[in-house]
């Protein structure tokens, strides 16, 4: 009996999934969080829901007004899912050990304020806030908020959901049903 027990656990124990290596899967949700809302926001420049451009990473480095083609856009989109995955790094180095989506919401409302507010406008990287306008400043500013909601909910609920590794009590061969 003892011995089918044992057989039970280790058949268990390979059945488990591996734990998850939290900072690959950090830099992967990054890299998705980017592609994703980086793809919403330069939707929402081309709608003129901001006046921001996509590229605003790129700006200390190239001529604003070279900022407005195709090919930059497209690298600006590339600089935002590089800033990404390594918002991902970060979040999983301050918050990793929060849960829920407060964490995240406070997560990218910090990168907005850090961007839009105090390093953006310092390095040139876009106009102070006062120049930007009140849609710029409100959808960008939501647009962070989902974007760190992503990042945050997706690596707490990654690495908190312990109970999907926890082995099953109830035998899993057989018909759920009884048979009389």
């Amino acid at each position: 009996m003892a011995s089918k027990e044992t057989a039970n656990a280790e058949s268990d124990k390979n059945n488990s999934p591996p734990p998850t290596k939290s900072l690959v899967f950090s830099v992967k949700i990054g890299f998705f969080a980017g592609l994703i809302w980086g793809v919403v926001r330069w939707l929402a420049t081309g709608l003129n829901f901001t006046n921001v451009t996509q590229a605003f990473l790129l700006d200390p480095f190239v001529p604003r007004k070279m900022l407005g083609g195709f090919y930059w856009q497209a690298a600006g989109l590339g600089m935002f899912i590089l800033m990404s995955m390594l918002a991902g790094l970060v979040y999983l180095a301050v918050f990793g050990r929060l849960r829920g989506p407060w964490p995240g919401i406070f997560f990218g409302a910090a990168w907005w304020g850090l961007f839009y507010a105090w390093l953006g406008p310092l390095i040139g990287a876009m106009p102070p806030l006062r120049q930007i306008g009140w849609n710029s400043i409100v959808t960008d500013f939501c647009l962070f908020l989902v974007w760190g909601v992503f990042i945050g909910f997706s690596i707490a609920f990654e690495l908190h959901n312990e109970a999907a590794r926890e082995p099953s009590n109830s035998p899993s061969r057989g018909s759920p049903q009884t048979s009389s």
